[in-house]
């Protein structure tokens, strides 16, 4: 785990090979299609459709494991809680969740950094990027900047010029592109990456080639998190402001006295 670690430290990701069986990537498709698509379409929204529709129309869902117990399996799962703990530490939480469909013709996002969505207090964010398909340049893989993460700096965001590239989410700027490398991953592949790097990825150009992932970020469970309006409401300081909104995936949760908020995930659909 040490030449992993050392891995991570330096490029700002790890590609964890064949962490998950294909059989397994196959079971999980399913079940998104057939069970939690259909499931925001009978629950979630007052929009009429089929779950084949859903596919075709739906870049992302949001919080998926609050509605599936089989996505929430995965987000605790030994083989990605083995690599969190060589990565991040022994007490582990996650923190979000989010399911890519990305059908020919959807958008990908434009230059971000994570940290940027989710602050920590001890840079310990990771994110973990499982493909469910696999992830190539025609159907919208990712696109790092090695190394990008090192200084901590989080570069600023305006908003993009490209509506038919990147979806609505705004853009990093003031640094160059020319280093960027596409992180190709076969399905059952998983990418550790650290909330600094920069990244993005591209439209998916094919004809007929999903790109589904399941995206979980995590961080240290000793770090606060002083994310959303109702963490710094209930905080008696800035510096105590703690989103609750947790799981505890390793080890010890040291702010258990706190209590967890485990109703209130707001799953939803990012269509377009």
């Amino acid at each position: 785990m040490s030449s992993i670690k050392q891995c991570y430290e330096k490029d700002g990701y790890y590609i964890a090979r064949n962490l998950f069986s294909d059989s397994l990537c196959n079971r999980l498709n399913l079940h998104i299609k057939s069970q939690v698509l259909s499931q925001f379409v009978l629950e979630k929204t007052t929009e009429p459709g089929s779950d084949t529709a859903m596919m075709d129309t739906t870049l992302c869902v949001h919080q998926p494991h609050a509605v599936s117990d089989e996505i929430l399996k995965i987000m605790k799962h030994e083989n990605v809680k083995s690599y969190l703990a060589g990565l991040i530490g022994q007490c582990v939480k996650g923190v979000q969740s989010m399911l890519f469909i990305k059908g020919p013709g959807l958008q990908g996002q434009a230059w971000h950094q994570d940290e940027y969505y989710i602050p920590t207090r001890d840079r310990s964010l990771c994110g973990v990027w499982l493909a469910l398909d696999d992830a190539i340049i025609e159907n919208g893989c990712l696109w790092v900047i090695k190394g990008s993460h090192q200084k901590g700096y989080l570069y600023p965001m305006k908003d993009h010029k490209e509506p038919e590239n990147f979806d609505r989410s705004k853009c990093a700027f003031g640094f160059s592109e020319a280093s960027e490398i596409p992180v190709q991953l076969k399905r059952g592949d998983a990418l550790f990456f650290n909330g600094y790097l920069l990244h993005r990825s591209k439209k998916n150009v094919s004809k007929n080639l999903f790109r589904r992932a399941l995206v979980f970020h995590y961080m240290n469970s000793y770090s606060l998190l002083p994310w959303g309006k109702e963490s710094f409401e209930n905080a008696e300081s800035s510096g105590y402001a703690d989103n609750r909104r947790i799981i505890q995936v390793l080890g010890e949760d040291p702010y258990a006295w706190k209590g967890t908020i485990s109703d209130d995930w707001d799953p939803h659909l990012r269509r377009y």
